[in-house]
């Protein structure tokens, strides 16, 4: 029996314009009700990933920051990993070398160096602000995370990934939308976060099923017993999945749900 449904969030649970499926928010009191804790898992930082967790009511944990961190329902952090100061300056010294647009976020706050048109757009469609600082007098000892973001070219996004994973082994390196390159610390991973919560609650493999769109949630999947992809998933997605279900317009995630939860 499924007894946490461990979720992504943007291109799964809600969809594409950043709204509920009709029928959802009945569907999750439902699950409540059943027992089944529902838990999103996203890349969004902490403040983002909270207006929705607040918006859906749910009552259990949210995973943020890609997996780098796990807030309780009254907001304990019970989960922390965290990049180093050392990462966060080669990162910095990468994109700046490159003249590509990166942004740090530190004590749950974004910054980046240019007030673009990428922070303005990655700023409204997350619903957060932002503040704009030189990296050398911001000189954070750790960062939660940091995203590259080319929202014109999805290959140059494809090519970092690449490049990132052989100069940064220490790091956790992901494409997490066409247009994100995601760098955090290790074990700041949706795999290693879903198996924290699944060792806290005490459940087995197959009473954990996980749900996702995104190459970032590769990691996500590989720590359900019952893993399934969004009908508008990418295609590497779809090939670790045991399931594939419908699009998210079309009530994917209820579908799947309903058919591994027994109601």
């Amino acid at each position: 029996m499924i007894k946490l449904v461990a979720t992504d969030i943007d291109g799964t649970l809600l969809q594409k314009d950043y709204t509920c499926p009709t029928g959802l928010m009945d569907f999750l009191r439902n699950l409540e009700e059943q027992g089944v804790k529902v838990v999103p898992v996203t890349g969004r930082m902490h403040r983002a990933a909270i207006k929705i967790y607040n918006l859906l009511q749910l009552k259990n944990p949210l995973v943020s920051y890609q997996g780098g961190q796990i807030n309780s329902p009254d907001g304990k952090i019970l989960y922390q990993k965290t990049l180093d100061k050392e990462c966060v300056q080669k990162a910095i010294k990468w994109a700046r070398e490159n003249r590509i647009h990166l942004q740090v976020y530190y004590n749950d706050t974004l910054y980046a160096e240019q007030d673009n048109a990428f922070i303005q757009r990655y700023s409204r469609e997350q619903n957060v602000p932002y503040e704009i600082v030189n990296f050398d007098d911001l000189n954070p000892e750790y960062a939660s995370k940091m995203l590259a973001i080319d929202f014109n070219n999805p290959e140059t996004v494809t090519g970092w990934v690449d490049e990132l994973k052989e100069k940064f082994p220490q790091c956790f390196i992901v494409k997490s939308t066409p247009y994100f390159c995601e760098i955090s610390h290790l074990q700041a991973n949706k795999c290693d976060a879903v198996k924290f919560l699944q060792n806290y609650y005490g459940l087995k493999d197959e009473e954990v099923l996980t749900i996702g769109d995104q190459n970032n949630d590769i990691a996500l999947l590989q720590a359900g017993g019952v893993r399934v992809a969004m009908g508008n998933a990418t295609p590497e997605l779809k090939e670790v999945a045991t399931y594939i279900t419908d699009n998210v317009e079309n009530g994917g995630w209820i579908k799947a749900v309903e058919k591994f939860v027994n109601l």
